[in-house]
Parts: structure tokens; sequence; C-alpha cells
């Protein structure tokens, strides 16, 4: 602001030139006269200047112009329960209420304003992940479908997901079933797939990964043990887990994009596009589209 007003100074007190003023104050002839513009059309002399702190004379010169038009805002509580929903996105919510207001607002603002509200209202506690520390293993709610050519029969797989928590880093595979041999093929995979293992796998509360309860703080807090100076992956299976287990592996296959329609059809072939391949533990399946 101390720049604007010696550029005001030197033009309403001292009368020079643009470019004489744009040398001496190191900006371009073209921002001299925008300022100059902007004073005159307020009727600005040099006294008034001077009288004008620096935070009325940036309000003035740069009044904000009031928007042309209002768009409809959402409704961020709606949104919030709609999107407990199995299958449902903040793009298939911006569809349908781009259908109801066809003015309304765009996707990045759409989202900026549910995104702000959610943050207002209720902390977040948020979770330091360390490399190789935690691998967050689970089943997709949404089973995908995978079609038989041979006899043309469209099978429900289920969708293993395992994601690693400090980089998201994701192995993904379909299988028949969620039993105890489908699991544990699907795991021994995602560590061949990884090439390691980390200290600790979470699973959310799978029966095919635990077979009774088990003590949260005996579970988690459990030291793994060791042999011959190497580490295995212990397991927490339940409890204080649970929520960022979710969180990682939902994130994994959740739909970037999704179409107007929230039925069964449309979310199972969303979900159906995201399986990579098929269990060896269970009968072969057909990824064939």
């Amino acid at each position: 602001m101390q720049q604007v007003r010696e550029i005001l100074r030197q033009k309403l007190a001292l009368g020079r030139s643009h470019r004489e003023i744009a040398t001496s104050s190191g900006v371009s002839p073209s921002t001299v006269s925008s300022i100059v513009a902007a004073a005159r059309a307020l009727g600005l002399d040099a006294d008034a200047v001077e009288r004008l702190t620096d935070a009325e004379l940036g309000a003035q010169l740069y009044a904000k112009a009031p928007p042309t038009c209002v768009r409809p805002e959402p409704d961020c509580a709606a949104l919030h329960l709609e999107l407990r929903r199995p299958g449902v996105t903040l793009a298939l919510l911006h569809v349908e209420y781009m259908g109801e207001h066809p003015d309304g607002l765009r996707y990045t603002a759409f989202c900026d304003r549910y995104r702000v509200w959610s943050k207002r209202r209720s902390p977040v506690m948020r979770q330091v992940h360390v490399a190789g520390d935690k691998l967050f293993v689970d089943y997709a709610g949404m089973k995908p479908c995978i079609f038989d050519p041979k006899t043309g029969e469209i099978m429900e797989v289920e969708l293993f997901v395992a994601v690693l928590g400090a980089s998201n880093y994701t192995f993904a595979e379909a299988t028949r079933t969620q039993s105890v041999p489908d699991f544990v093929g699907s795991v021994s995979r995602t560590l061949t797939f990884l090439g390691g293992a980390p200290r600790a796998i979470v699973p959310d509360q799978l029966k095919s990964a635990s077979s009774k309860p088990v003590a949260t703080t005996r579970a988690c807090s459990a030291q793994p043990p060791s042999s011959r100076g190497t580490t295995r992956p212990r397991s927490c299976p339940r409890g204080q887990s649970r929520r960022a287990t979710r969180r990682r592996s939902k994130s994994a296959f959740r739909s970037p994009s999704a179409g107007s329609s929230r039925g069964s059809e449309t979310r199972r072939s969303r979900a159906s596009a995201r399986s990579t391949h098929a269990s060896p533990s269970s009968p072969p399946i057909s990824t064939s589209a």
C-alpha cells in the first residue's frame, strides 16, 4: 500500500507523467494508469489520500464487486447423511444437486462447501502412519460382478482390498468368498505383491481374520515376537483400529465419479470395474468382460 500512496502522490500532488512514475516506482505504466483511474473515479485528491489509512484506501481502491448472481447453497447436513449410505459419493450427490438446480455450484465449489462445513462440525483425530508399520485389510461392502464367457453367467464375488497406511499403496483382488482359506490366500498374495511384511496387519471385524474376540488393548499393545533378529507381523483385529481400517480400505475402492442412479445394479457395475484378479484358493473365476 505504501507503493500505491507514492504513485498517487507523484500523480496527484506533483503531476508527473505515467511513464515517469512507472520508472521511479518500479512498476509498469499500465499499473500506474489503473491506480490513478481508480482514484479519480472515487474523486480522491492528494489531501484525501493522506487522510485515509492503508486499510481504508485499499478498501476503496480494491473494493470487491458484489456477485452478479447468487447460486443456491447445498444442504450440507443432508449431504452428510447421504454419504453414510453405501455407494454414495460427492460426485453422485452433485449430479442430483445439479438436476434440481441447473444454475448451482460446480463440482469443485460444491465439494469445498461440504468440506468446510464438515471441518466445523466436529474435530477430527489425525493419525500418523509410519512407513512399513501397518497394512489395513478389508472386504468391499459392494460386491463386484464377473461374467463367465462360457456359460454367460454373471456371478457376485468378494473384493479384497489391502492398503498400506503411510503410502496408500493398494492391492485388490476378487475371491469367491470371505472364508478363511480365501482370506489367508489373499493376505499371502498381498505380501508377495508388496515384497515384504509390515509390522502389523490390521483387519476390520472379519470372522475369517479372528475366530474369537480379542481384547483391543492386549492385541494392539502386544510386542511383536522376534526370531533370529527378524520381526513377524502381528494382527490388531478389533477396536481401536476399526475406523482407520474402514477409512483406508474404503477409500481405495471408492468410485471417483458416479452416475445419477443409486440402484444396486449401478453400484455393482462400479465395483466390478475395480476387481483385479481372482483368487487361486477358490475355483477359477473368469474376469472377461
